[in-house]
């Protein structure tokens, strides 16, 4: 079963470029195109977008060990504020990095997410998108495989602003 779901969503992400669905013309991973990218809580991240020809999951997920423990490591709970719930789907999977686009939010912040089916949770770009609070989600890939959340699947996390 296990292999089912993943040949499934290996087989979903080939096809997203075919469909229209995936960025233009992702660039292919190379020094020139390391950016590092500034943060709202003013750190710098280098993203890696996936290479041209990326159809596993692997592929797709550019993070380093590193940069999964960072996003994994516990966070300031007395700084946090609890923003609700919000049913989450799978984002871009060519958009690397940790981040949440939610209506939850009005202006791109550092936040975290906790996903209560696995205990994990990750700390996360919280970035705007239109719609009311009740409507539902997009995670990136690499928070979605470091929370445990199913990439086909839709479920509820628990999202949290400062920290």
């Amino acid at each position: 079963m296990k292999k089912a779901v993943l040949l499934s969503v290996a087989m979903a992400l080939g096809g997203c470029g075919q469909l229209g669905l995936q960025q233009a013309a992702a660039p292919s991973q190379s020094s020139e195109q390391l950016r590092p990218q500034a943060r709202p809580d003013g750190s710098e991240v280098v993203l890696r977008p996936p290479p041209d020809n990326a159809r596993t999951v692997e592929e797709f997920d550019t993070t380093t060990a590193e940069e999964r423990a960072a996003a994994s490591a516990p966070a300031d709970v007395a700084r946090e504020q609890s923003l609700g719930g919000t049913i989450v789907s799978l984002g871009d999977p060519a958009r690397p990095g940790f981040w949440l686009e939610t209506p939850l939010v009005s202006t791109s912040a550092m936040g975290r997410v906790a996903y209560s089916a696995t205990g994990q949770s990750a700390q996360v770009e919280l970035i705007p998108i239109d719609g009311p609070a009740t409507a539902g989600s997009r995670m990136s890939l690499a928070a979605m495989r470091l929370l445990g959340v199913p990439l086909t699947g839709l479920v509820e996390v628990q999202v949290f602003s400062g920290g």
